[in-house]
């Protein structure tokens, strides 16, 4: 018998510390919402993690946004 398993993309903001380096972070900040063309109520149906606190913008998270985009984006295949 076999269980199939649905694979989950795990969304993961970057932030900079203070001295430059990376850490995954809460959420995505609205304005990296914004830039990648997505609304707060579509992202939460997304599931992706929404930080209100945050302010910055960082590109690498638009383009993480958008690739997460493009993969709900593709059709579930059907299984009968």
């Amino acid at each position: 018998m076999f269980i199939m398993t649905e694979i989950k993309m795990k969304s993961v903001a970057i932030v900079r510390k203070k001295d430059g380096r990376p850490k995954d972070g809460r959420g995505f900040s609205m304005e990296e919402l914004q830039k990648a063309e997505l609304t707060l109520k579509r992202a939460l149906k997304l599931k992706i993690p929404v930080d209100l606190r945050r302010r910055s913008l960082h590109e690498e998270n638009v383009e993480a946004l958008k690739a997460r985009l493009k993969e709900a984006a593709k059709p579930k295949k059907n299984r009968t």
